[in-house]
């Protein structure tokens, strides 16, 4: 917070811009220590304004003088407290709430861009950010809320879960914190290109023509004009955003780069687009398993996607990953709800269905590795009679 200063531990020097309110300013810093005239509590953000035009960069702050909820004092209970555990449905709630904070900022940034305005990167490095809390916090939270998806939202919920599944993907790859922000940048606005394809094309329900298909490849062209007004967008974000169609043999668009000019960032971005891309809902297919989509991702290598990075990506989401549905051997139903620590055959399911029956059953927490059953095959939410969304 500031420093002690000599042996009077209750007067501590604090930057200006750590002041809060209720703090018993008595000296301000200005060529030296000057004991100030009126010394007393700060009562009003003005003041810490004031201060800050005055030039003054510190103040010292009596700690005893202060008031209790400043943040200065101990306190008085010195027991060491337990961390309070955060619960899994109080990280879910974060998680959506992030989710829908997310879609909103995605959503005016789109109607902006589609406006002509330039886009912002300070609102989208603190998503990334809160991002990067929630996956470290509890990625398995996340997972849950993302396996939720609106057909309607693709656009919207496709650019924030490419955004996530970067960032996990990278802490997996064990990249450092502000390599992991900037791919959560460019996964969240990868797709920004799309707001100047035609409506009727970006939303046709079957395959394109093979003109429709050059208009559709024109949002990476529109993307590279909108990011080269994007100020302070950095390297790495603008590799996820034009280099995720692009092919490993040289193939791919806009710009036809092939091997090693296509960057790490730009390589992970291509298998995490078509990952999403396979297990989301749209309004003309159906959802794929990630078993299934793996199967796909791999016969894309290594023409297509790196061979190598694809085996990492499948490790780092585990065949049944959490927020995926599975059949069980007693023809039961369950969401992967824990896999922390476990193997890939053997997380905790939250079961509430049976196929066998065609009715629910009583919810139940079923532990793989202290079970007979075991899991047949993962399942895309689309097969199944019934919502499961209730039960996540």
């Amino acid at each position: 917070m500031g420093e002690r200063v000599g042996n009077k531990t209750d007067v501590i020097k604090v930057p200006v811009p750590r002041l809060s309110l209720g703090m018993f300013v008595t000296a301000v810093d200005s060529q030296g220590k000057v004991n100030i005239a009126n010394p007393g509590q700060i009562k009003s953000r003005e003041a810490i304004s004031k201060l800050t035009k005055n030039g003054i960069k510190f103040v010292w702050v009596d700690v005893e003088r202060s008031s209790e909820d400043c943040g200065l004092k101990k306190k008085s209970v010195t027991l060491p407290t337990k961390p309070k555990k955060v619960t899994r449905e109080q990280s879910q709630e974060k998680a959506k709430r992030l989710m829908q904070e997310a879609k909103g900022l995605v959503k005016k940034v789109l109607s902006e861009t589609f406006e002509g305005k330039a886009v912002q990167v300070e609102p989208f490095e603190d998503l990334a950010e809160n991002m990067i809390e929630s996956v470290m916090l509890d990625a398995d939270a996340f997972k849950c809320i993302s396996a939720l998806r609106s057909k309607d939202a693709y656009l919207l919920e496709h650019s924030i879960n490419v955004a996530f599944l970067l960032v996990t993907f990278g802490k997996y790859l064990k990249l450092e914190r502000e390599v992991l922000k900037q791919l959560a940048v460019g996964g969240i606005l990868h797709d920004i290109g799309k707001v100047r394809v035609d409506n009727k094309i970006l939303h046709k329900p079957g395959r394109l023509t093979p003109e429709e298909f050059e208009h559709m490849k024109l949002h990476q062209v529109y993307a590279k004009e909108i990011l080269s007004e994007t100020e302070g967008l950095s390297q790495i974000s603008q590799d996820v955003c034009l280099m995720h169609h692009e092919k490993i043999d040289g193939n791919g668009y806009p710009n036809g780069l092939k091997g090693d000019e296509l960057t790490l960032h730009g390589r992970m971005s291509c298998i995490v687009d078509i990952f999403d891309a396979l297990t989301a809902t749209r309004c003309y297919k159906e959802a794929m398993s990630p078993a299934a989509a793996f199967k796909i991702l791999l016969s894309l290598t290594p023409f297509h996607l790196d061979e190598k990075l694809v085996y990492e990506f499948i490790r780092c989401i585990g065949v049944y990953p959490v927020g995926s549905l599975v059949q069980l051997s007693d023809g039961r139903i369950g969401i992967v709800w824990d896999a922390k620590d476990r193997d890939a055959l053997h997380p905790i399911l939250k079961c509430f269905y049976s196929i066998k029956h065609k009715r629910y059953t009583e919810v139940a927490m079923i532990d793989l590795s202290k079970s007979e059953l075991h899991i047949e095959r993962g399942i895309s939410p689309s097969t199944l009679e019934v919502d499961p969304s209730p039960f996540y």
